[in-house]
This record gives C-alpha cells, sequence and structure tokens, in this order.
C-alpha cells in the first residue's frame, strides 16, 4: 500500500486531503502541530469509516521531524504553514523569522529525512502546497508571499536534483480560498509586540483584499495530484485565475517605478473596502 505523509493536517487543506486520501485507499500518515489535534482528527476518521494514522509532526520541531526517518514514506505532501500578514515596513522581525522558520526551514528539512528512503527506492514524490502567493504578491502578504516564493525556487532546483533518482516533485498553487486562512493572515498584528503608534497602517481597518472561492476545486486537484492522476509539475486553482496570474507576472516587466507614484494602490484600497471573508459570487 502506497504511505502518504501529510503535514499541517490538523486544519485547512490538509485536514481535508488526508481523510480523501485515506477514503481512496492510501496508507495515510497525518501530521498534526499540537497534540490535541490527534484526537481530534482521529474522531474524524472514525466517524467518515476511515483508517488514518495521526502523528504530532511540528515541523519545526527537530525531534518530530526525526520520525519520519522511521516511516517508509512514498508521497510526502509538505502541506503545513502559516500566514503572517502586514505591511512590509511594519511587520516584526521576530515574526517574519517565524513566517521562515515554519514555511521554508521546517518543510525543507523534514523534505530532507523522507528523501533519504526514497532515493534508496529509486521512486517517491514530493509535493509542495505552495500558493498563488508565490507566483505574484499582494499588498500587506509580502512576508507570506516570500515564503512562498522560497517554496517555488526549493521545488524547482529540487525537481532538476532529484530526477536521476526517479522522485517526482510537484507543487499546487491555491488563489484566495475561504478556509479562514487568508483572513487570520490579516489578525496576526494582534498579538505583534511592537508600538502599535509607530506602525504605517492601522491594520483594524483593512481585510483579505480579495473575494475568495469555496475550496473543493483545492482537495481534487491535490488528490489528483498525489495520486498520479494529474501529472503537471504546476497545478494553480481555480483555473480561471491563470490568465490573470501571468497577465501580473508579464506586467513587471514594462511596470516603471512611478507608476502611480503618490497614489494608493488599488488593492491596498480594496483592502480597506472590503470585509473579512467575502465570497465570490456564484455567476
Amino acid at each position: 500500500m502506497t504511505t502518504v505523509l501529510i503535514t499541517g493536517a490538523g486544519t485547512g487543506f490538509g485536514h481535508e486531503v488526508s481523510l480523501r486520501m485515506a477514503e481512496k485507499g492510501f496508507d495515510v500518515i497525518a501530521g498534526v502541530e499540537i497534540a490535541a489535534q490527534v484526537f481530534t482528527l482521529s474522531q474524524e476518521a472514525k466517524k467518515r469509516g476511515v483508517s488514518l494514522r495521526v502523528e504530532k509532526l511540528d515541523v519545526t520541531c527537530d525531534g518530530d521531524r526525526q520520525k519520519a526517518a522511521d516511516w517508509d514514506v512514498d508521497i510526502l505532501l509538505n502541506n503545513a504553514g502559516i500566514s503572517e500578514g502586514g505591511s512590509v515596513a511594519d511587520i516584526p522581525a521576530d515574526n517574519l523569522r517565524w513566517q521562515y522558520e515554519v514555511n521554508i526551514v521546517g518543510p525543507v528539512a523534514l523534505t530532507q529525512i523522507v528523501l533519504r528512503n526514497m532515493v534508496k527506492k529509486k521512486k517517491g514524490k514530493i509535493v509542495f502546497m505552495s500558493s498563488v502567493a508565490g507566483l505574484t504578491t499582494d499588498p500587506f502578504a509580502g512576508a507570506y508571499s516570500s515564503s512562498k516564493h522560497a517554496i517555488e525556487a526549493i521545488a524547482s532546483a529540487l525537481s532538476q536534483e532529484v530526477k536521476e533518482f526517479g522522485i517526482e516533485v510537484a507543487t499546487v498553487n491555491p488563489g484566495p480560498f475561504l478556509t479562514g486562512f487568508n483572513d487570520r493572515m490579516f489578525e496576526t498584528w494582534e498579538s505583534w509586540e511592537d508600538d502599535p503608534s509607530e506602525r504605517l497602517f492601522d491594520y483594524s481597518k483593512i481585510a483579505f483584499p480579495h473575494e475568495q472561492y469555496d475550496p473543493e476545486p483545492v482537495f481534487e486537484t491535490t488528490i489528483g495530484v498525489l495520486s498520479g492522476e494529474i501529472q503537471t509539475y504546476r497545478n494553480v486553482e481555480p483555473k480561471e485565475i491563470i490568465a490573470e496570474q501571468r497577465e501580473q507576472l508579464n506586467a513587471v516587466w514594462t511596470q516603471k517605478v512611478t507608476d502611480g507614484l503618490g497614489e494608493r494602490a488599488p488593492l491596498v484600497q480594496k483592502a480597506y473596502d472590503i470585509k473579512p471573508g467575502t465570497p465570490v459570487k456564484e455567476g
């Protein structure tokens, strides 16, 4: 039976993908950040009638990561991650470091451990839960987006490096989906240890500047990538935003530093105007 290790399975995409992969007959090891989530996810698996192995696996904890050396993992989904919101001008250094520790350093360190057994077998698959934020960047998401840009670089390099060992690498790139993740990003300022009077922005007045989609396409695409039914390297959802992403990437080549100077950027204004958790209108 194919063994799949999924990190960040306590909530969000990882939670649902773990359960659905188990329903499809895979041997799933669901890694969760804290011990309390072990019980919660195990109970959810029982309710859905699936067999699921739940392990405490905080990707920032070396002791937790080392446990994976004894697991014969065929497929790794690096899904665990956090989103730290706030302007590049305001975000405290400690928060920036933690963003990178959780989203970059921890997953890479875990990948290095899991890869050793894959290399011995001359087969395996590493999937990174990236983001469209790894391709383009929004205001107030510089920390999170930069961590996903790093994951894009790491995945691309690794893909080239491990081909000779028969190991596949892919990314899943969700856009704005309504799971609570994006809205929590715009609440992290509430625990900053800084002087609020020194901030450029009043974060109580802004929100995630996009309408958000139902997450079902991400579940389906991620499962397709893990199971091998989808074999493309980069997998953006929802597909309807792919053209827009390409336009934004191309626009940078002709953008001038003086464009819009002295004016509030459109997405900054939208962050003031939109309400948290605004869904995309159907039709």
